[in-house]
């Protein structure tokens, strides 16, 4: 598990209620009709924006911000370099008994493409196909998040209109008074929170979550290219730790080779 997740909405939530509880009390913020319309309203929106599947994933796509199921750029290197090694020495063909090692699929398929004899822009195309898949697929994701973080403001709006249409309506009623100006002002508090205090930044930590997958994708694309194309082990360390920062890069192998 990422444990920055769960301490950001601890540190978050935590600091906000706390700042309800030791000032006006957090009796005030408690209405059902304000929650009834944030939440139902930005449901019917994404309801009318994505199908209903993709948001029912939603709850799968929040949980994908706890988790730390991150594969090491530098693991995947080293083993694409000793796949390299095993290729020079014996033949591409000495890697199909190495497909039993892989856990990564991308890379399982890749080493199965290069092993059939197909030609590199073949594999290329194909490997980059699925790559492309995986960034839209992604990218979807975000944008629902993304979409909750626009609606949750604007029904808060909606709920603040509604409130103080209620209240102007009721001014020869002082009673009514206070109900009305508390659902016009509770409304935008409750958009505000689940827009800032959850939907983009969980946005945000799921774009960082594409882009550490996309970049072990690219670099097996770049490793199995490399190898069918018979680089040196070297070169081809060299030319996948290019797509890591200095300070993250590993020698992977020693000399000899």
């Amino acid at each position: 598990m990422d444990s920055a997740t769960p301490i950001g909405i601890i540190i978050g939530y935590t600091l906000v209620i706390l700042a309800i509880i030791v000032g006006p009390g957090i009796g005030g913020f408690i209405d059902l009709p304000s929650l009834l319309i944030v939440v139902g309203g930005v449901a019917g929106l994404l309801l009318m924006n994505y199908p209903l599947d993709r948001v029912v994933n939603l709850f799968s796509l929040i949980t994908k911000t706890f988790s730390r199921r991150h594969t090491d750029p530098n693991e995947i290197i080293k083993q694409i370099v000793n796949f390299s090694i095993r290729a020079r020495r014996d033949g591409i063909l000495a890697l199909e008994a190495a497909e039993n090692e892989i856990d990564n699929v991308f890379l399982n398929n890749g080493i199965k493409l290069a092993v059939d004899g197909n030609e590199p822009e073949v594999i290329k195309e194909i490997m980059e196909r699925e790559l492309e898949y995986v960034e839209d697929r992604h990218m979807e994701g975000a944008s629902i998040l993304h979409s909750v973080g626009e609606y949750s403001p604007a029904m808060g709006m909606i709920g603040t209109l509604i409130g103080l249409i209620a209240m102007l309506q009721s001014l020869d009623n002082p009673a009514a008074i206070g109900p009305g100006m508390a659902l016009a002002i509770i409304t935008t508090f409750y958009g505000m929170v689940i827009a800032y205090l959850f939907a983009l930044p969980l946005e945000g930590k799921l774009k960082i979550r594409s882009n550490e997958e996309l970049l072990v994708k690219r670099i097996i694309i770049a490793g199995i290219m490399s190898i069918q194309a018979g680089d040196n082990p070297r070169l081809v360390e060299r030319k996948l730790n290019a797509f890591l920062r200095p300070k993250s890069r590993e020698t992977q192998f020693e000399s000899g080779y």
